[in-house]
């Protein structure tokens, strides 16, 4: 059995569950079949097995350079993203006059877990380079698209988004990047911009930078700013790659995790640029991009969530130590961990964790495969608490890892260590923790008079009456209980009481949505033979008895709106 990834558990994920062969019925999709899809799934485990995986310690270990003229990088990461470009997998979901195979999203995502999980490092550079290709599709022109967009298919360019800056960091209200109309229709883009990830390296031609910048004159705040692509290098009207932009990378930051992804400090200085669509709608232009990037994250978390489990559970059928509590011959053999029952407890949680956390992706994914005004709602809904679920709860099944292989788990002997150190950064790419669960709070179960909560809890509440009472009943009353809760907060609409303690309505409602996603399982599951249905009605029943309860004392503090965080002096921390 592979240590990647569980490609039994992504077929009944795929099939038994969400029954994506279905899919072919839809006029997109209808030259693919259940042969073309395990194509697609059989390729990308090879792929990830073959030529990502081997190198993602060196990955880590030998981390990118900068000598002051060229970022030096592993040649290990060029090879790979050549054959995942051949392999076609980089345009796989997009339009067929476009290069691409119109897959759908739902096993797109399923394929391009493998390469999150074999090497996180080397597959964010195609994730961001699909992601830029993407918001550009949906808003360039037919130029920007036919100068950047069908070279980034090509694997010739790659692509970043450009957001944070070092004084403002997330708060994209205090962007700073100013853009000049050059009087040709271009425009000359000054400013700073920080933590950009694949922001400089030799693995293309050329690199093409979404950078959000203010045009003279705009108004203050998010509303005030404006989108342009700004590529590393000129691009002539002929395709070929010209001379240097004025884009100069002014260092590398080196990260606990995700070595293998160069993380830039980049200066844009009088850079030209192209502006994308109209001014002041950057910032909804890119979330295009962020929201299609936080799933990715939140998938990211979930593949090193699993992969981490999968090392963890064979090393605990492997290593041999200590006997059963009972057994009082010291003569007696040595046991495998998973023997013991606290090992067992550290697996199921962990095996709860993320086998929940890949069924939220791909359910996510498959919703924008069936588009429909109710399911772009229930996305919005979701796409919080897709990409920071994950980015904790996963990286528990990490933090986990680590301690079943004892001492070994915090030496690099192991590749543990290195799963737990790239998961923790998941937390803080496109959005921390907390400024998921202000979204989630702030924005989403409030938009349209709270439809987006109801339509999610509707959903919810049905696949509970599905499943058996005991595990079908809990799940309800906590619907009933999150909806109580989320009026209780908002009931005299002020957001400073409203959102004092929103990661807390984020971890509740997270663990309500994986619930629901257990119950989901559970039920495709019903009372088929063997041990792997076993192990889902098993993590089911662990799921709903022992993580669902932890919502209660959660939505207990929300409903008091307690304003200890709101309120408190900060000089009383020290």
């Amino acid at each position: 059995m592979s240590k990647i990834l569980s490609r039994r558990d992504l077929d009944f994920l795929l099939y038994e569950w969400l029954g994506v062969e279905a899919l072919t019925a839809r006029e997109r999709f209808a030259e693919h079949s259940r042969e073309t899809f395990d194509a697609f799934l059989d390729l990308s485990e090879q792929i990830a097995e073959r030529d990502f995986a081997p190198h993602n310690r060196r990955n880590d270990i030998e981390e990118p350079t900068f000598d002051g003229v060229r970022v030096q990088v592993i040649p290990e990461v060029a090879a790979a993203l050549k054959v995942f470009t051949e392999s076609g997998l980089l345009a796989a979901t997009l339009d067929v006059g476009h290069g691409g195979y119109q897959l759908p999203h739902v096993v797109a995502r399923a394929c391009f877990l493998w390469f999150q999980a074999a090497n996180i490092g080397t597959s964010s550079y195609p994730m961001l380079t699909m992601a830029n290709a993407g918001l550009l599709l949906a808003h360039g022109t037919e130029e920007q698209v036919a100068t950047f967009v069908r070279p980034m298919l090509e694997g010739r360019f790659t692509g970043t988004m450009c957001l944070s800056e070092p004084q403002a960091g997330s708060s994209l209200s205090d962007t700073l990047t100013r853009a000049v109309p050059a009087g040709d229709g271009t425009y000359k883009v000054s400013g700073s911009k920080m933590w950009i990830s694949g922001g400089d390296h030799e693995l293309s031609e050329t690199i093409v930078h979404l950078v959000l910048a203010r045009v003279a004159g705009a108004p203050a705040g998010v509303k005030g700013l404006s989108l342009f692509v700004v590529p590393k290098h000129l691009v002539e009207p002929d395709g070929t790659v010209g001379e240097r932009n004025g884009v100069t990378l002014a260092g590398l930051n080196h990260k606990m995790g995700y070595r293998g992804t160069t993380n830039a400090v980049l200066s844009f200085d009088e850079a030209t640029g192209y502006l994308v669509g109209e001014q002041g709608r950057g910032l909804a232009y890119m979330f295009h991009m962020m929201n299609e990037a936080r799933i990715g994250v939140g998938a990211g978390a979930v593949a090193l969530g699993y992969t981490g489990y999968l090392h963890a559970l064979a090393y605990s059928r492997e290593r041999v130590q200590g006997r059963p509590v009972a057994g009082k011959d010291p003569a007696a053999p040595p046991v495998p961990i998973v023997q013991h029952p606290d090992v067992r407890r550290m697996l199921l949680a962990s095996k709860a964790y993320v086998e929940g956390g890949l069924a939220l992706v791909l359910y996510a994914a498959k919703l924008l495969d069936e588009p429909s005004p109710e399911h772009d709602l229930l996305l919005d809904v979701l796409t919080p608490i897709v990409k920071a679920w994950p980015s904790q709860w996963c990286r528990l099944a990490d933090d986990h890892a680590v301690q079943i292989h004892g001492g070994y788990g915090y030496t690099r002997e192991y590749p543990v260590e290195q799963f737990y150190r790239d998961n923790r950064l998941n937390s803080i790419h496109e959005g921390t923790d907390g400024i998921q669960a202000l979204d989630l709070l702030g924005r989403k179960v409030t938009m349209r008079d709270g439809a987006g909560l109801a339509l999610l809890l509707d959903r919810i509440r049905a696949t509970a009456r599905q499943a058996p009472d005991d595990l079908g009943g809990p799940v309800l009353a906590a619907c009933d209980r999150l909806a109580r809760t989320t009026a209780t907060l908002w009931r005299d609409g002020n957001p400073t009481v409203a959102l004092a303690n929103a990661t807390a309505y984020l971890d509740a409602a997270g663990h309500l949505v994986v619930a629901w996603m257990w119950l989901a399982q559970r039920n495709a599951a019903g009372d088929r033979a063997g041990a792997f249905y076993d192990g889902k009605r098993l993590a089911a029943r662990y799921f709903i008895t022992h993580e669902l309860p932890r919502t209660g004392p959660l939505l207990d503090l929300l409903d008091s709106r307690d304003t200890l965080m709101a309120d408190l002096d900060d000089r009383c921390l020290g």
